[in-house]
């Protein structure tokens, strides 16, 4: 292989297997014309082994409750690393230093605890119906992502636009206004409590699709829809 090739691939931070894809060679072909040429393949020193890790160093972050993959990252380390020297440290798992402080909280009567979570860092843990722990906020985020999911497909399949004056740029700006007040079981606003998608579409099947200004229009008489 050419060597002004090879090199202009690792300049661009290419690996050996993406510059084997390019070139139709087996990623142990192109590292052996690496060598051959004298050239450093990209990530040669993120892999090559570079000591063991400490008890010091993992413990804390294993009693803190942190995954596997958390430690790993932390330290720059492979999983299968981190596992390693953890069970040489004769240190308890991630997973049961996880499954311990749930336990024990469910034994206080406690429905929360505070533990580490590897976005939010210390924070509190909520136990759920079903014994699973999880960051509190961790979990505010995802309802609050699925409410987004979910008004962005009910707006799509409403059309997607203001039915009175064809506003369209922004979805937090189309609401659902209900045709008859009557027949409304809940608010499809997107603060509202989370639905199933079905339930959502039963709801939406009553509404029209306005902007908030032809909302407020129709509300006091000023439009009709």
């Amino acid at each position: 292989m050419d060597r002004g090739r090879l090199e202009g691939y690792l300049r661009r931070g290419l690996s050996l297997a993406e510059i084997g894809r390019l070139e139709g060679r087996d990623p142990s072909t192109v590292g052996y014309w690496v060598k051959k040429h004298g050239l450093v393949a990209n990530g040669r020193g993120r892999h090559s082994p570079r000591g063991g890790l400490s008890k010091d160093e993992l413990e804390p972050l294993v009693a803190a409750g942190t995954t596997l993959e958390g430690i790993a990252k932390r330290l720059d380390r492979s999983v299968s690393t981190v596992r390693y020297w953890i069970a040489r440290h004769g240190l308890a798992s991630p997973a049961a230093v996880r499954r311990r402080d749930r336990e024990r909280a469910i034994a206080n009567g406690q429905r929360t605890f505070t533990r580490t979570c590897e976005r939010h860092g210390a924070t509190v843990f909520v136990i759920e119906n079903s014994g699973r722990a999880r960051c509190r906020r961790c979990r505010m985020e995802r309802v609050a992502e699925w409410r987004r999911r979910a008004k962005a497909r009910l707006v799509v399949e409403a059309g997607g636009r203001c039915a009175l004056c064809g506003y369209d740029r922004c979805q937090a700006a189309l609401e659902f206004h209900h045709l008859d007040r009557t027949t409304k079981a809940f608010c499809l606003s997107v603060k509202g409590v989370t639905r199933s998608i079905e339930a959502l579409r039963v709801e939406a099947a009553k509404c029209v699709l306005l902007c908030a200004n032809c909302h407020a229009e129709v509300e006091v008489g000023h439009s009709a829809v």
